[in-house]
């Protein structure tokens, strides 16, 4: 099990300098009040050297965070799964800043300063404009370009990017490739329904948006389940809010290819062929081994999911040091549906790799696992 506990390693610099550097950007971002200051001050403070808190017993979620946390409270944050600790931190930088209310900043996304400059910048013009070479590609090549763009658009995240010394990304290797494995089972389900749980919003979001239009406009499926996160989660996660304000960047394209793409979606969504959800346990410091019924039950009843980005893939295989020769068949088997994980690596987990690769990449001296340089494609067919 991860713990963010050792010094050097990625889970700790999360902690010792991801952190700081984001509470620095997010006091910045918006005009917070003394008493908020103060709060997300000693939050990171607490992060730090302090021990694990549980939410007041005023919050609305005191009692699902209690049992969710029982045998933990009291212990550093370093000793616990790094996972959890993760996300109760992005649970308690919302109270910080007053977003569960009551009160004027209830419901005010601390991080949609970044998400909406990103989605509204030159960088996303261009990429909407090259949109337009799709219309010249044969079918497999347009399947091909989708896939490879949703895969790889993960390296926007702007939660990476806070700490992240930039560089040259054009040298990135796809460590794993089952995308004919991904198109052979999307091709077996035609017809059906397909899940994605998304991950980011902004240039992420947008590629993911474009393949969900690949799959419904290609009768690849009759239906698309968009799965979002029910509030502001690991900086840059993709909400409802961010979906619409996405879908209308495409509307509003000056692109042809974008704008036909924004305005089937909007349609899509209006008859029920795309339909956006979200569930409280997408926010759960917990992996996908320990959902709940309902929401086990939903993705049991679809064709096949996609599952967006890095903190999805720990979820799904479990946030441990596993030998990266694992395999992600054996990591993947517990989850309800057919699951295809398309991820950029940025943390420590990794499963699926051959042992030659493995060699390859640990005799390089690289970091690897957390750099962003490298990607999987990986499906499970047994659902």
């Amino acid at each position: 099990m991860i713990r963010s506990d050792v010094p050097g390693s990625f889970a700790w610099g999360v902690f010792h300098e991801r952190h700081p550097e984001l509470v620095r950007q997010v006091l910045d971002a918006l005009p917070y009040g003394p008493a908020q200051r103060a709060e997300v001050e000693r939050l990171l403070a607490e992060s730090i050297t302090g021990v694990l808190e549980p939410p007041a017993e005023s919050a609305h979620d005191h009692a699902q965070w209690l049992a969710w946390g029982e045998g933990l409270w009291g212990r550093t944050w370093g000793e616990v799964p790094f996972l959890w600790a993760e996300s109760y931190f992005y649970r308690r930088l919302l109270d910080a800043i007053g977003y569960f209310g009551p009160g004027a900043w209830q419901g005010v996304d601390p991080f949609a300063p970044f998400k909406n400059a990103e989605l509204a910048g030159a960088a996303v013009d261009d990429e909407l404009a090259a949109l337009n070479k799709l219309d010249g590609l044969r079918e497999d090549q347009r399947a091909e370009v989708l896939l490879s763009s949703a895969l790889w658009g993960n390296r926007a995240d702007l939660s990476f990017r806070i700490t992240s010394t930039g560089g040259d990304l054009a040298a990135s290797d796809l460590l794993a490739d089952d995308s004919a494995a991904f198109w052979a089972e999307v091709r077996r389900a035609s017809g059906g329904r397909i899940a994605l749980i998304a991950d980011n919003a902004g240039r992420e979001l947008l590629p993911d948006l474009v393949l969900i239009d690949h799959l419904l406009a290609g009768g690849l499926a009759t239906e698309v389940v968009l799965y979002v996160k029910p509030r502001p989660y690991y900086v840059s996660d993709a909400t409802t809010t961010d979906v619409l304000l996405t879908v209308e960047r495409l509307r509003a394209s000056s692109s042809g290819h974008a704008k036909a793409v924004g305005r089937r979606l909007w349609q899509a969504m209006n008859q029920g062929d795309l339909s956006v959800r979200t569930h409280e346990f997408f926010c759960a410091p917990l992996s996908f081994h320990d959902m709940p019924a309902d929401l086990r039950s939903e993705l049991a009843g679809v064709a096949m999911t996609i599952l967006k980005g890095d903190l999805n893939y720990r979820r799904l295989v479990g946030d441990r040091l596993w030998p990266p020769t694992t395999s992600f068949g054996e990591t993947a088997a517990h989850f309800p549906s057919p699951v295809a994980a398309l991820r950029t690596l940025k943390s420590d987990v990794i499963v699926g790799i051959d042992a030659a690769t493995v060699a390859a990449l640990d005799g390089t001296g690289e970091a690897w696992r957390t750099s962003g340089r490298h990607a999987v494609v990986q499906v499970n067919r047994a659902g």
